[in-house]
């Protein structure tokens, strides 16, 4: 009888062991996989620079094929739609908005330009062939900051940590995430590219750009590119405003990235961060 119960008791023990050590790698895994997942930081490297209006107040950026881009400029009396070429920064075609509007974000879906406009809920649409505005619309977001497209459908953002999906014919909003990092709202979203899949968002008043997944609003990583802001003010360009400006060449796999009042358009190549980042790291660099 003692025997029977010393031989239940250790194969109690042992069961019991197993559950505990099953769960415990359970549990490591998860907080692995999360920690991971939240610490994805990219580097980059120049591959080329160019030549880029120093007066122009970047609010959205649009590869338009064949070395030119599309680029929307803020600031009252001075917003714009225009083509630029890449490699000389030589603006080929101007629309200039009405002094009342502040240009925001841009985006291009088959013949159209997308714009939207700060501070109101208004936005416009041009041919892409000669900058002509086509039509006015109204949207739903709080406010006008980044658009961008997949082809299909508008993503855009309003400043705030909300990253919207928008129909391009009735211009309603179809779906909405919020963008959480560590728990907290990733505030101050702004102009947004979608590229391979993701949308990238500069975070306004930071150096920061967030990958995000359109289908669950998820963070897929992080891009720190303060050295480009530093570089220019060390160069002695002090009136320079924040980054912002996501631009990509889907046929040569090729990511441009500007700023405000920024005299350079970089051409630029991701690589996995080569410093260590912790979550209150990208908490203080990027979540202003």
């Amino acid at each position: 009888m003692a025997s029977f119960k010393q031989s239940y008791l250790r194969n109690v023990f042992i069961f019991a062991s197993i559950i505990l050590l099953v769960s415990v790698i359970l549990v490591l895994g998860i907080s692995s996989n999360t920690h991971h997942h939240s610490l994805q930081t990219y580097g980059f490297q120049i591959v080329n620079e160019f030549p880029h209006d120093p007066d122009a107040f970047t609010q959205g950026l649009v590869y338009a094929g064949n070395d030119t881009f599309f680029e929307s400029t803020g600031l009252y009396g001075s917003s714009s739609v225009r083509r630029v070429a890449v490699k000389t920064g030589k603006v080929e075609l101007l629309h200039k908005m009405a002094d009342s509007y502040f240009g925001e974000g841009l985006t291009l879906l088959g013949e159209r330009l997308f714009q939207v406009t700060w501070l109101t809920k208004i936005g416009f649409t041009y041919d892409r062939n000669n900058l002509q505005k086509l039509d006015q619309f109204t949207h739903e977001m709080e406010d006008g900051w980044g658009l961008a497209t997949d082809g299909k459908i508008l993503y855009g953002s309003d400043g705030t940590s909300t990253l919207y999906e928008i129909d391009p014919q009735t211009l309603k909003v179809t779906r909405k995430h919020v963008i959480k990092f560590n728990g907290l709202n990733v505030r101050y979203l702004n102009e947004l590219e979608y590229i391979e899949g993701e949308i990238w968002a500069n975070v306004w008043q930071t150096d920061c750009i967030v990958r995000i997944s359109p289908d669950n609003g998820n963070i897929l990583g992080w891009i720190l590119l303060p050295s480009l802001r530093e570089g220019l003010i060390a160069a002695g360009y002090n009136a320079i405003d924040v980054l912002n400006g996501i631009s990509w060449d889907s046929h040569k796999n090729r990511i441009f990235v500007t700023g405000k009042l920024w005299p350079k358009l970089y051409e630029i190549k991701l690589h996995p961060a080569k410093k260590h980042y912790s979550n209150e790291d990208i908490e203080k660099l990027c979540l202003p």
